[in-house]
Order: C-alpha cells, then structure tokens, then sequence
C-alpha cells in the first residue's frame, strides 16, 4: 500500500521524559543515602565512647596474660578505630564494619587461652565485654537483615560460652552474672537492630512515594507539554495556511499567484520544521557530490548506513533549501526505520540525473499501517511530507510485510 510515512513520536515528550528520568534516578535513594549517614555517625560516636572505655579497662587488665593482651588489644583496637573513622567520614562504612563485626568473634574464640591459668584474676567482667554491642552494631552497619539478627544472637551468647570456659571451677557460682550479661547484651543488640530496621524502612517508603510523584509528575508534564503543541500546531495552521488559502484564493495576477505560492511554501515549511530549530536556511547552490557527502553524514549520524547512489556525469546544483529539505527529510526516514524497523536490511541510496533526483531509504522491517496512524502524530506528515511540499517535492511510502520503503522525489525545474 501507499501512504504517508508513520511518525516517529510525539514531539512534545522529547525534553519532558529525560528530565522525569532524570528526577527520578537522583530521588531513587535520596532518603536511604542520609538514613545510612545518619546511622554511621551517630553508631560511629557511640562505638568510639564504647571503645575508649574498653580500651582503658584493657591497660589495666590482668586476666589475660601480657602477651595474649597485647595482641587481642591490636586485634580488636586497630579494626575499630578504622570502623569508627569510616563511620565518621562515611567512606567504606559498610566494609570496615563488616571486618570488625567478623574480627570480634575470633577475639572471643581466643579469650579462653588468652586466660588460661588466671582464673583467680577472672571473677569481675573483663573489658572486651564492653564491646559486645559494638561488634552487633557493626553487623547493622554491614550485614543484611537476617545476618544482623544472627550477630544480635551468635555474638552475646559466644561471649557467655567463652566467659564460663575462661572461669572453670568458678563457673557455677559465675553463671547467673554471665547469663544476666547475655541477656542484657542481646535486648540492646535486638534494640539497635530494629532501630536501625525502622529508619531503613522508612527511607525506602519516602524514596519510594518521592519516586512516583516524580513519575506523576513527568507524566502530567508530558500531557501538558503535548496539548501545547497542539495548540502551537494548530494556531500556526490557522495563521500561516488559513493566510496562504485567503492569498491563493483572492490572487488574479502572476505576482499575486507567485506570492501566495511563497505564503504556502512558507507555511509548509514551519510546519516541517515545528519540531526543531531549523529555517528553510541559505538557498546557496549545494552541488551534488557535496549533497550526497551531506546527506551520508546525516544518515550515519541517525544510527543508518552508508549512502550508495548513481550520480550523473555532468555535475549540477541543487538549491539550498531543497538540499536541505531532503536531506531533513531522508535523515528522518532513517530515524524511522532504527526506531521502528530495528534497522533491519536499512539502506539509503540517490539516483540522480540531468534533472531529477530521487533517495529511497528501505528497510527490512515487519512494515506498518498508515491508516493506524493517528492524526496528531507529526513524525511524517510535518517531518516528510510537508518538508518535500514546501520545495515542490514528492514523498512516498511503500509499506509491507516484507519491509517499509520512503522515496522521496525532487525534479529541477525547466
């Protein structure tokens, strides 16, 4: 069948989209980046009070011998210390915090032979009791939910196993103080664990409502901006062709004829060019070696292949604003077909001679029906058609399922 070309979109949604794309990548985690912030400064300041504490009752600790002190000291200090400026600082929190909360434990595996034979020495609560709620904390800051669970669990009742290991024959009289130090460290890992859940969980709400109502948001503008090129389109129908008719209508002589001719030719080439910056430009003459070398640009430019053509022996010019109204028009079939076609079997070729020039870009594509197309799509019948009328042109269209064909047509005149 033959018709006009399918547009290639509404062209109002061409600034509305990127920009509703592009509020909503920045909003996506707005509230979850400052939650995880907030959470690392303020667990970082707790951890580093928790830590200065500790690591004084370590000075002057005897319950573990000199050696295995100092070693548990650098142990544990040297990865809090990182995990506390990385909080601070909010750089590699999550991944300094992961290294503490899996350093801690394999402290506390040690503590026993860190103790061995100082039992007597044992009986108040060593200092790396103190950093209990540190090592869950840390899981918060680096673990998911599940595993954040298993530290608030694993982490206090290690230290009860590995604290009545460490006093032996006093372990009796020591179980009811140990087990009450369990608990109380596991109801303050549990605390933190579903404070830290809660401010998580309402940061992805917040991001998620900010993402729809930017989404809403770009929805609505594009529905504006649509109705307003509408009424551009239709006010500039109404000012430059409804002008051009009355002119053509009331012309008599050669002059009034050839001025309402310019009216129309003017009318259709603002409304080809209603979707961009473009003018009929220069009518300089564009010889046509240098029109193929224009137009093979243009087509690589939009996704499309390499021009191949038959050029007459005897080189001649086009004018400008053909040149460049075929050109345009070529350049938006090829848009066209890489849009709709994939670019399947996509080819643009010029046949020229002594007066006529002829470009046909095909493809193979599944084709279309232009009778579908619906009226207020302006892809081809402003960005083709109407720009092949405005300089005495022609365009074509061949569409089936064995592929889409545009031939646009333009013959010198005599």
């Amino acid at each position: 069948m033959t018709s006009e070309i399918a547009p290639s979109g509404s062209v109002a949604l061409r600034p509305v989209l990127p920009l509703g794309e592009a509020a909503a990548a920045g909003s996506e985690r707005f509230s979850q980046a400052r939650i995880e912030r907030i959470l690392g400064v303020v667990c970082g300041f707790g951890c580093s009070v928790l830590g200065v504490q500790a690591f004084f009752n370590a000075l002057s600790s005897t319950q573990e011998a000199p050696l295995w002190r100092v070693g548990l000291v650098i142990l544990i200090f040297v990865p809090l210390i990182v995990m506390v400026v990385a909080s601070s600082s909010g750089l590699a929190t999550r991944a300094c915090a992961g290294v503490f909360a899996v350093v801690f434990p394999l402290a506390l595996l040690a503590w026993p032979v860190a103790t061995a034979g100082r039992v007597a020495a044992g009986t108040s609560e060593p200092w790396i009791w103190y950093l209990l709620n540190v090592a869950t904390v840390a899981a918060v800051l680096a673990f998911p939910l599940a595993w954040q669970i298993v530290w608030a669990l694993f982490i206090p009742v290690l230290y009860g196993v590995v604290r009545l290991v460490q006093l032996q024959d006093a372990a009796v009289s020591a179980f009811m103080p140990t087990l009450l130090d369990v608990v109380f460290a596991i109801i303050l890992a549990l605390v933190f664990l579903v404070l830290g859940w809660m401010l998580r969980t309402m940061a992805v709400g917040m991001d998620t409502a900010r993402r729809e109502a930017v989404g809403s948001y770009a929805a609505a503008a594009a529905a504006d901006a649509a109705e307003r090129e509408r009424v551009a389109v239709a006010a500039l129908m109404h000012d430059s062709v409804l002008a051009a008719l009355i002119a053509a209508e009331r012309a008599h002589t050669p002059r009034e004829r050839s001025l309402a001719v310019s009216m129309a030719r003017e009318a259709l080439t603002r409304l080809a060019n209603v979707d961009q910056d473009a003018g009929e430009g220069s009518d300089a003459p564009v010889l046509l070696a240098a029109f193929v070398a224009d137009l093979e640009s243009a087509s690589v430019e939009a996704g499309g292949p390499h021009v191949t053509g038959e050029l007459p022996h005897e080189e001649w010019a086009l004018p400008g604003r053909v040149a460049r109204a075929l050109i345009l028009a070529a350049t938006q079939a090829v848009a066209n077909a890489v849009e709709h076609a994939g670019g399947a079997d996509l080819a643009v070729q010029v046949v020229a001679s002594v007066r006529r020039i002829e470009i046909v870009v095909s493809d193979g594509g599944p084709g279309f029906d232009p009778e579908a197309v619906p009226d207020d799509r302006l892809g081809i019948r402003g960005s083709i058609s109407a720009r092949m009328a405005a300089v005495a042109g022609s365009a074509r269209l061949d569409s089936g399922p064995e592929g889409t064909q545009v031939t646009l047509t333009w013959e010198r005149p005599s």
